[in-house]
């Protein structure tokens, strides 16, 4: 989608070849599918892109979706592409659950810029919320041991047998009692958004699996 094939991110390009700034943004402004976007202007004064960056998302994210949004089936079919390996489809649930903030069905190129904005080009405290959104299943604020394990447990069906073939089938769970026993800095059995934050900036191992976003977003 923004991505090909594992190499760089279409939105880190320095250089955007073969792309008429003129035709682009007529077919963004005359588009004619039952979404339309806010303006190229508008969405660079509300994200980190560039507009030669978000002409570039526009044109590959209406080629994927037509209409102008993108529900789950197809986010979930889009995504399957670049993890053949394994099954991400209940990463991409997720995943789609935290790009879709008016929880609509649907997510529309405004809903996909603003989290890749974050997720890409914002501060720490700015990714570290967009995290905890995504891990906090249920969005009551906190997050559980189960919820940070079906989360951990998508990750590794994703990333298939082949990528760790000698993991063992409690590896997640192992993975989640060690992030906990950090972050639960009370005991309460919960983690809130700013346990959370602290143990994150704190702890260097927790920030480089945090990075791990960079390598499934």
């Amino acid at each position: 989608w923004w991505r090909r094939g594992g190499g760089s991110s279409l939105v880190e390009s320095s250089e955007v070849e073969g792309v008429d700034d003129n035709s682009v943004e007529d077919d963004f402004e005359l588009s004619t599918v039952c979404h339309r976007p806010e303006s190229m202007d508008k969405l660079e004064e509300q994200t980190k892109f560039t507009k030669k960056e978000l002409q570039v998302l526009y044109r590959g994210f209406k080629n994927e979706c037509p209409s102008g949004v993108v529900n789950e089936e197809n986010f979930k079919n889009i995504y399957s592409q670049f993890f053949p390996q394994g099954d991400s489809s209940m990463y991409a649930h997720f995943l789609f659950e935290a790009f879709d903030t008016n929880k609509n069905g649907s997510v529309s190129f405004e809903d996909f810029v603003f989290g890749l904005s974050i997720i890409l080009r914002g501060t720490i405290n700015d990714r570290l919320n967009w995290a905890f959104n995504l891990y906090d299943l249920n969005k009551d604020g906190c997050i559980t041991k189960e919820e940070m394990l079906d989360i951990m447990k998508s990750i590794y069906d994703m990333m298939g047998k082949y990528t760790y073939p000698t993991m063992m089938d409690d590896a997640p769970r192992e993975h989640v009692e060690s992030f906990f026993q950090k972050m639960d800095q009370n005991r309460d059995g919960v983690v809130t958004i700013d346990e959370f934050i602290d143990s994150c900036k704190k702890d260097e191992n927790i920030m480089q699996s945090m990075q791990l976003f960079d390598n499934v977003i």
